[in-house]
């Protein structure tokens, strides 16, 4: 029953590393009695001697049965026995949980769905280590589960785990580690201690007493508690490194240090500080395949509350890192329009203020980036919990689509399958506002002339730009809609995808910045391109830019009018016969009113197509499982490359030819050479025989050993007389005092194991190669000397024996 307690006490301790991640203690006790549940099913499951296989099933049904109480005593029989509605209720909150930690950013609320997956949690790490170390009698491996529960925080925290909730945590392992001794000790009778160079006590003839574990206990707790202060005080002393998240928290917490949570600033009001800056200042420089100026968008803003457009918060989930290669494909874009691949490469000033999110050409197809950025699947903005885009470099590789009105007006027909929340408008927004957006969308028939004609109500000339406004309520909206109509981009934007929600359109606010400047071979985007602007979304297409801000000098000047959302030129009649003045010059405008080139067209976002394609450098799915084998294998042959480096160093002792030596000085310095020649060839031979299965006796001499091979395996002269030459080389090395002279060796031991190797199977040569026992044996005793060195430990006396102290 030591056991039993240990392993809840170790299970429970471990949970201490859980509490950075909670804002409240509720999931504390909570844990704390589910670990209690396992711990009596443990001990009832000792009591009554169940079977190895049954206990854990016990331990099941009292962490069900505790976890019922807690939280569904409403829904049970006799408000602890499941039923089938508890078991309803157990599943509702584990999903509301599960979504909870995905919403929130650590520390996370202790709401009741966030307590029950955590106590549950917590109960099946207590049950996996009660099966290893009370049930199976694997102690050390009951660490892996309680390794587990440290994953977690040291994942999701930037910052390291605290170093009293490690220290507990390691005190309940150690402690665990100990009882399985003493456990083990008292079950036997006799004291096997770690160090090899102590006997046990015997115990008296005709007289049982107890083990005597003092010594075990002792020397126990010395390698723990110095394994735990080396544990402590080591890492203080070396250089941090960033954690790889497993774990998806979401953004938007406000927890101690950066960790998962991410600071999203005020959009609206970043934006607007921006423009007032009294001078611009520089954000970006980019360049791309067809040399063309490009909206970046940061944020997208999808939630009107009646005042101001919000932002749902991103979630970035770990399969959707950048580096993990293309983003998901963006929403609703079908294969009806044309679509140009562009490639951007983007240089982020580092004088810019914390930025946290990418500005990107959308859509974003893929993106190469240094740093842990993530992608939100539903808009495409690309954030990062730890890392900031200031002097950042990346490329992006986006597919725009380049839609025509013929095509707008043909997918009209499509239902939009898009998120409903893009229509939302709150209930009191004012009536003559949803008046105003179907008066002005009277004529058109379809979703995208409605659009067209919504921007051209703002365009039109009967609105000024103006940065001094101010007001964000459902009365500031219709002042603007209805009269004053002076505001900025924001105010403009935001209108649009209001009206545009009205007549049907799903719509959402971008912010981020406009093209920008050429100068020279690339763009320059400053803070006085701030901007922001609506994105209506049309099935089969996707989500498409409006600019209904005036652009120019009497607006945001470097705003450009996406040519799809141009008005189509009305047609007039042509005529064969040049009127009276004209010239017929060929520098003319042709007759043709079609073929003139709109003025609002010339200042526009650039989109034709150069004709080049991005080649797609993410490295597919069979790349990355050819890296992981060819990884794996060249894991599994470090031993024959071990194997092989020393036959090579050995080699080239054994090509050395040592003859008579002239005098003593010449004695002397070839002597070292004999000894090390004969040395590799009797080592290589050992290795050879150790290798192939023929492990020679620890009491053969060289001589007998070539006798037994020969005649055991019956080699031929040749191989007889090689074998024998080396065994007289070996024996004159060690016992003669002038060996003589010795000729190279590796023709000799070359043809040993030669005939050595036809004598075993096939299977045995490939694993004397591949992977050779001989260079395992050394692996074996490597960890041997290690754990002698623990024995040295052993022999340490802090103090000095009452035996000592007497003499």
């Amino acid at each position: 029953m030591r056991l039993t307690f240990a392993s809840g006490a170790a299970a429970f301790a471990a949970a201490f590393m859980l509490s950075p991640l909670f804002d409240g203690g509720t999931w504390f006790w909570t844990s704390l009695g589910a670990v209690l549940a396992v711990v009596a099913a443990g001990l009832l499951s000792s009591r009554l001697a169940l079977p190895a296989w049954a206990a854990p099933l016990l331990s099941v049904a009292a962490a069900w049965i505790y976890l019922t109480a807690a939280f569904a005593s409403d829904k049970a029989w006799a408000l602890l026995v499941p039923t089938k509605e508890s078991v309803a209720e157990l599943a509702r909150l584990l999903g509301v949980g599960w979504d909870d930690i995905q919403r929130f950013a650590a520390p996370v609320p202790t709401t009741e769905g966030i307590t029950l997956l955590t106590a549950g949690g917590v109960a099946l790490i207590a049950i996996a280590v009660d099966v290893l170390a009370a049930r199976l009698r694997r102690a050390a491996l009951a660490g892996l589960p309680l390794l587990a529960l440290a994953t977690v925080p040291a994942t999701i925290l930037s910052d390291p785990i605290s170093w009293p909730a490690f220290i507990v945590a390691a005190l309940g392992f150690v402690g665990l580690l100990i009882a399985d001794g003493r456990e083990r000790v008292g079950r036997w009778g006799r004291a096997v201690l770690v160090r090899r160079t102590t006997r046990a006590a015997t115990p008296q003839s005709g007289s049982r007493t107890p083990a005597d574990t003092s010594g075990l206990r002792l020397s126990g707790k010395r390698i723990g508690f110095a394994a735990i202060v080396l544990a402590v005080l080591v890492p203080a002393l070396l250089p941090t490194m960033e954690p790889v998240s497993f774990f998806t928290f979401g953004v938007g917490g406000s927890g101690s240090g950066r960790g998962n949570s991410i600071s999203i600033p005020n959009p609206i009001a970043n934006l607007k500080g921006q423009l007032e800056l009294p001078e611009p200042r520089e954000v970006l420089t980019y360049t791309n395949n067809d040399d063309q100026a490009r909206y970046l968008r940061i944020y997208a803003l999808d939630a009107f509350d009646g005042n101001q457009f919000g932002m749902t918060e991103p979630k970035g989930s770990p399969a959707n890192r950048t580096e993990n290669g293309p983003l998901p494909p963006p929403i609703g874009l079908g294969r009806d329009p044309k679509i140009n691949n562009v490639v951007t490469n983007v240089h982020i000033s580092d004088q810019i203020a914390r930025l946290s999110f990418l500005p990107l050409p959308y859509p974003a197809r893929q993106i190469q980036v240094d740093g842990d950025w993530r992608a939100d699947v539903d808009t495409l903005m690309v954030f990062s919990t730890r890392d900031e885009a200031a002097g950042l470099e990346y490329e992006v590789q986006t597919s725009e689509p380049a839609p025509d009105a013929d095509l707008l007006d043909k997918l009209d027909t499509l239902q939009p399958a898009v998120d409903p929340r893009y229509l939302d408008l709150p209930r009191n927004l004012p009536e003559d506002i949803r008046d105003l957006a179907f008066r002005e969308t009277n004529d058109g028939t379809t979703k995208y002339q409605k659009a067209v004609l919504l921007q051209k109500f703002f365009t039109g000339g009967s609105f000024t730009y103006d940065l001094r406004t101010q007001g964000h309520s459902n009365s500031a909206l219709r002042d603007f809609l209805l009269y004053d109509r002076v505001g900025y981009c924001e105010q403009f934007a935001a209108s649009m995808a209001v009206l545009a929600r009205l007549v049907g359109i799903p719509s959402r606010v971008a912010i981020g910045y406009t093209g920008g400047t050429k100068v020279g071979d690339h763009w320059t985007v400053g803070t006085n391109d701030s901007h922001s602007w609506p994105e209506l979304y049309f099935e089969g297409v996707g989500w498409l830019p409006f600019e209904p801000t005036p652009s120019g000098t009497m607006g945001q000047g470097s705003a450009r009018v996406p040519p799809y959302s141009l008005p189509r030129p009305e047609p007039t009649g042509t005529s064969a016969t040049p009127t009276p003045g004209a010239s017929s010059s060929a520098a003319d405008e042709s007759a043709d009113p079609g073929a003139r080139q709109n003025p609002r067209a010339l200042d526009r976002e650039g989109l034709i197509p150069t004709g080049t394609v991005p080649v797609d450098e993410s490295m597919p799915l069979i790349g990355k499982i050819g890296i992981g084998a060819g990884a794996l294998v060249l894991l599994l042959l470090i031993p024959a490359g071990v194997r092989l480096i020393t036959r090579n160093r050995r080699v080239r002792a054994l090509g050395w030819k040592v003859t008579e030596p002239a005098d003593e000085l010449t004695a002397r310095m070839v002597s070292d050479r004999v000894n090390s020649s004969v040395a590799a060839a009797w080592a290589e031979l050992d290795d050879a025989l150790y290798d192939y299965g023929m492990a020679r006796q620890p009491s053969e001499t060289p001589r007998a050993l070539a006798r037994r091979l020969t005649q055991q395996y019956e080699f031929d002269s040749d191989s007889a007389a090689a074998i024998a030459a080396i065994a007289s080389a070996v024996e004159r090395a060690l016992f003669a005092r002038n060996p003589g002279p010795v000729g190279p060796m590796s023709k000799d031991l070359r043809k040993v194991r030669q005939a050595l190797a036809a004598t075993v199977s096939r299977g045995r040569r490939l694993r004397a190669v591949l992977l050779p026992p001989s260079t395992l044996r050394r692996l074996r005793g490597l960890g041997e000397r290690l754990l002698d060195g623990f024995d040295l430990l052993e022999n340490i006396r802090l103090r000095r024996t009452a035996a000592q102290k007497g003499t």
